[in-house]
């Protein structure tokens, strides 16, 4: 589940229909919330979602559902028969971000899981924007990605790029954007193309040229998607120590958006593997069962803006233990992510 959030006229639509586009494999589900009685975020995505959108029209998400009746909302679309991969809330311009991550933390859905704060903000007006609404350095403070959209109609885009990461938290990741195009990799995992009936994989975007796009053609994509994009994918069939993982992720570097993938702690939980999903400042473990014949290593994914690849790589190897034995208080940072929903504990993650 992902929040998208920004001003209004920041992109988010814009975005949304993006990411509607480009989604690899992965179906998209949609909750909708613009504030006025004619709903045209609403039917600018519909076209594309059809079922999968739910519309919450004349009235802004934060104040006009409580986290209960969001449930209702969300049960409709992640029913197993809906066969939706993510949900993305797209939120007024006038909604408070930190109310509708608070909601979605409060949400007793089993099938839920908080995918992140995204900000969309405007270059081009960004000034004016903060002079209006003093309240984005909140919102920028308590975002996970920040998109950074519409830079080539700002004159000043690396001020402003520059400004924006001052004020946002040191764990999100700043993301510059045009016509709202970011890797969809940053959001959720897009499934490969075999997978696929009737939608783009990811990898099409190598090629991809949309006749009615009038934004796309040459030297559309330049500074688009891949550019802003790093990842390391990190494989090791030594335990690692829970020690030193934990000291690595509460100290995960600034721009480091996902970290996704299964952790082995060897002799500290020799039934368990653990799933990690990190995105932000937001961090869950999930402890699930090794497989018969499974074979035990950790796999982890890195994504980011700006990362250092290579550094990453040296703090992840330091984290593995030859101990043949568990130290019995060894799991307990561990343990302080395998339960709890109080955002404010995750935000110091």
């Amino acid at each position: 589940m992902i929040v998208l959030a920004g001003f209004l006229g920041s992109g988010k639509t814009t975005l949304l229909n993006h990411l509607l586009h480009r989604s690899g494999g992965s179906r998209i589900g949609a909750i909708v919330n613009d504030f006025g009685a004619i709903e045209i975020d609403a039917m600018a995505v519909a076209g594309a979602l059809g079922d999968s959108t739910v519309s919450l029209g004349n009235g802004c998400l934060c104040c006009a559902v409580d986290s209960s009746e969001l449930d209702v909302f969300l049960d409709r679309l992640a029913q197993p028969s809906a066969g939706i991969d993510v949900v993305v809330i797209e939120a007024s311009g006038l909604a408070e971000p930190q109310e509708l991550v608070r909601m979605l933390l409060a949400s007793e859905h089993p099938g839920i899981v908080y995918g992140g704060l995204v900000e969309v903000v405007d270059a081009a007006e960004f000034d004016d924007t903060r002079a209006r609404h003093p309240e984005i350095d909140r919102h920028l403070a308590l975002a996970d990605l920040v998109v950074v959209n519409k830079l080539d109609r700002s004159a000043d885009g690396g001020r402003v790029l520059g400004l924006v990461r001052s004020l946002a938290d040191r764990g999100a990741a700043v993301v510059p954007a045009t016509y709202g195009r970011i890797d969809p990799e940053y959001l959720f995992d897009c499934r490969p193309g075999e997978e696929r009936i009737g939608q783009l994989s990811f990898d099409d975007l190598h090629d991809l040229h949309d006749p009615h796009d009038p934004h796309d053609g040459e030297g559309a994509h330049e500074g688009h998607l891949h550019t802003a994009y790093d990842s390391l994918s990190f494989a090791c069939e030594q335990p690692l120590d829970p020690r030193r993982l934990m000291t690595f992720l509460d100290s995960r570097p600034e721009g480091l958006y996902r970290i996704k993938g299964y952790v082995d702690f060897g002799p500290y939980d020799t039934g368990n593997r653990y799933r990690v999903h990190a995105v932000g400042r937001f961090l869950r473990l999930y402890p699930e069962p090794w497989g018969p014949g499974e074979a035990r290593l950790t796999q982890l994914v890195l994504i980011g803006s700006g990362i250092d690849a290579p550094a990453l790589r040296k703090e992840l190897e330091a984290c593995t233990s030859d101990a043949p034995h568990a130290d019995e208080h060894g799991m307990w940072g561990v343990l302080r992510y395998v339960q709890g929903d109080d955002y404010d504990d995750e935000a110091e993650s």
